[in-house]
């Protein structure tokens, strides 16, 4: 039966009713996929966990830039942070490696298979205690990776202990005060030649879009300390890493946009001073000025101001330094463009003459 028009339906003659009408078409990225193509596992961690929040931009940045999910390895080690991998694109690769022990396996997947966009979601215990060993040197080997840490100073699983990125005075539920240094992870990275570093909020969403999408843009690690309040062990008062502190101490470095490299994306620019940062792959982040004139791309001015801000209680979140011409650990070690897997033994393994060779120089 076809819906009625004219005066008795308050229609005009021939037009559809609002029941009729079609839905609106599913948004497409430029592979005609879809953002449910994107999603994975229903989230176990406490309502309102900022990882959640994490989860989802990292979904709708590889969704915008057209990356299909088999394209992407994603790794992580231990915590509520290593969990949520499996929250987002549930089609791609992933290993869940032991505590700490994440950038090794990572770096052992990106030199077997270069064609893979890989990213490692890891936490503030995993990545700043226990496997800060692995960490220093997947830093400076400049593994291509897009390396997150969901900072929320505590050990979440293990019901709320300081982590080693607790800063001195904040206290615990129980009263239990930090007395120790707190190790600044951005300041670590950029000391040991990361090419991509940068502090965010899970609470904002503009600017952790804009940094993850320059983040799986650049060719090298790409290392973003996003600050994750824990809802349940630290987000009350006298917390350095609660929701309250974080936004009344968030001091923004500049307003940030991100050009995609293909050029079906357009993008609206606030107006204001702008500095244009060229990313590995011909991508440009644009940066717009806010008070001090500050380059990402000069490391020592970046280890500076984020001292500088540690003295005030300042908590510095955008693009603190970016490298785009340092060359990854792949360009280094020359590998083929052809995963490793798939290359005949007479490529991989050297041949008998040269064994023969090595051996007799060690006689």
């Amino acid at each position: 039966m076809s819906a009625a028009t004219g005066p008795a339906s308050g229609l005009p003659p021939g037009a559809a009713s609002p029941a009729a009408a079609s839905p609106p078409a599913a948004r497409q990225n430029r592979l005609g996929l879809l953002v449910g193509d994107y999603k994975g596992g229903k989230t176990t961690l406490c309502a309102g966990c900022g990882h959640n929040a994490i989860s989802e931009r990292l979904l709708e940045a590889y969704f915008d830039l057209g990356i299909a999910p088999e394209q992407v390895a994603k790794l992580s080690g231990i915590g509520c942070s290593s969990k949520t991998p499996a929250y987002f694109m549930g089609r791609s690769h992933a290993f869940n490696t032991v505590h700490g022990r994440m950038p090794s396996v990572a770096t052992g997947a990106v030199l077997a298979n270069r064609t893979l966009h890989a990213v490692g979601v890891s936490g503030d215990g995993d990545s700043a205690s226990i496997g800060i060993g692995q960490l220093v040197h997947l830093l400076r080997r400049n593994v291509p990776l897009v390396y997150l840490v969901e900072n929320n100073g505590v050990y979440g699983l293990t019901k709320g202990q300081f982590s080693a990125t607790a800063d001195p005075g904040s206290t615990l539920k129980g009263g239990e005060v930090a007395e120790l240094p707190a190790i600044d992870l951005c300041a670590l990275a950029i000391e040991l030649g990361a090419a991509y570093v940068a502090r965010s909020f899970s609470g904002d969403k503009k600017q952790l879009s804009v940094l993850l999408r320059g983040a799986i843009a650049h060719g090298g690690t790409a290392l973003i300390d996003v600050l994750s309040p824990c809802v349940t062990f630290n987000d009350h008062e006298g917390s350095t890493k609660s929701f309250a502190w974080v936004k009344e101490h968030d001091e923004p470095l500049q307003e940030l946009s991100f050009v995609p490299a293909f050029p079906d994306i357009a993008v609206d620019y606030d107006p204001g001073t702008t500095t244009e940062v060229a990313l590995h792959d011909g991508s440009r982040l644009r940066l717009r000025k806010l008070g001090a004139d500050y380059d990402p791309r000069d490391r020592a001015a970046a280890l500076t101001r984020l001292m500088a801000a540690r003295g005030t209680g300042e908590v510095l979140t955008g693009l603190l330094f970016v490298d785009p011409k340092a060359p990854t650990l792949v360009e280094r070690l020359r590998l083929p463009e052809a995963p490793l897997a798939t290359l005949p033994p007479e490529r991989v393994r050297p041949p008998p003459a040269a064994l023969d060779a090595i051996n007799a120089a060690l006689r």
